[in-house]
This record gives structure tokens, sequence and C-alpha cells, in this order.
């Protein structure tokens, strides 16, 4: 699926997960979000990411991975100038 800001494609999906494989062009960023049903967990495959969660900034590299709690706001950006790739995993009673 391709959106303004990249792309992703669905890798794995169950009842209660689903598996992503996530592309954020450069200087692009994803918009503000929270879910009520379910966590994400990021690794970087390849890349930054720069990730907000509830206020909190920190950037990410290659390697590095973040878990996004249920009701958690939070953003992704890529603020460099090479795409960034990241898989997510998405956990809970609705996933999508």
């Amino acid at each position: 699926m391709y959106r303004p800001w990249g792309s992703y494609d669905s890798v794995d999906a169950g009842a209660n997960y689903q598996v992503k494989r996530i592309t954020v062009n450069p200087r692009a960023r994803l918009s503000l979000q929270r879910h009520k049903n379910r966590a994400e967990h990021w690794v970087v495959v390849e890349g930054t990411a720069k990730v907000h969660v509830n206020g909190v900034d920190q950037l990410l590299n290659t390697n590095d991975s973040i878990y996004i709690p249920v009701g958690a706001v939070h953003c992704l950006a890529n603020e460099t100038d090479a795409p960034l790739h990241l898989v997510e995993v998405q956990s809970g009673s609705y996933v999508r």
C-alpha cells in the first residue's frame, strides 16, 4: 500500500496480530496516532527513525527497537536523506 509518506506491505497476519514491512521516504513522517485496541513493536531494519511516544522523542538506528503500548500517543518520522525501513508487529484485539 502506498501512502504520501512511503509504503507498507503486510507480511503475516493472524487473529490477534499483524506484521508489516514499512518504508518511510526521506524527510517524511506519519501522523500522530493513538490506538485503543492494539500495541505496536517497531524494529529498525535500515536507516534512522525519529520516534515520538507520549511526549518523549528518541532516535532509533539499525537493529534498535521500541514498544508502543496500547493507548500511547506516537509518531514516526524519517528526518534523513535516505529511506527508512522497519518491521512493525501489531498485537491486540483489533489490528489492521
